[in-house]
């Protein structure tokens, strides 16, 4: 049976210097992403479109999407496997083409290592990584090629 989920946020630009958009340049990028509970993040664009490369991008944040609802899924799918999961890490990477339309994200890369208990079944744990990526909500909903390169390590 299926379940609605509803989400909100408030993405409030903060970069008015004094002349709102009156030119490219006049502005900065900097915003503040907020959620009711939740503690403020600080947004820009990416360095190359004028940002503040100190500040999560969007591009950045999809990514991010991308590799944390891998995991939460990994680690619940392992969890209910009786694969005991001692630390999981991703350094994921992404792939943005500009072109004359815009710009869109071509592929991403998830490269997660998971290292588990002493004695866990490490082929088992491996084929978790294809359940994660095919029940992950946001893999699903991006219309790019999302794929996974998993490491699987047990601890001695």
């Amino acid at each position: 049976m299926p379940h609605d989920h509803h989400y909100a946020t408030r993405t409030e630009w903060t970069g008015n210097l004094g002349q709102g958009t009156a030119g490219y340049r006049a502005y900065s990028r900097e915003h503040v992403i907020s959620a009711s509970g939740k503690p403020d993040l600080p947004g820009s664009s990416d360095l190359a479109f004028r940002g503040d490369a100190s500040r999560w991008n969007p591009e950045d944040l999809l990514l991010a999407s991308l590799s944390s609802c891998h995991m939460l899924w990994y680690l619940h799918l392992c969890a209910e496997a009786q694969i005991v999961v001692l630390t999981y890490r991703d350094d994921a990477q992404g792939t943005m083409v500009e072109d004359a339309g815009g710009g869109r994200f071509t592929e991403a890369v998830l490269r997660p290592v998971a290292t588990l208990a002493a004695g866990a079944d490490a082929a088992r744990a491996r084929a978790l990584h294809e359940e994660a990526h095919r029940q992950c909500f946001i893999a699903n909903s991006v219309n790019f090629p999302v794929r996974v390169e998993p490491t699987v390590l047990v601890a001695d």
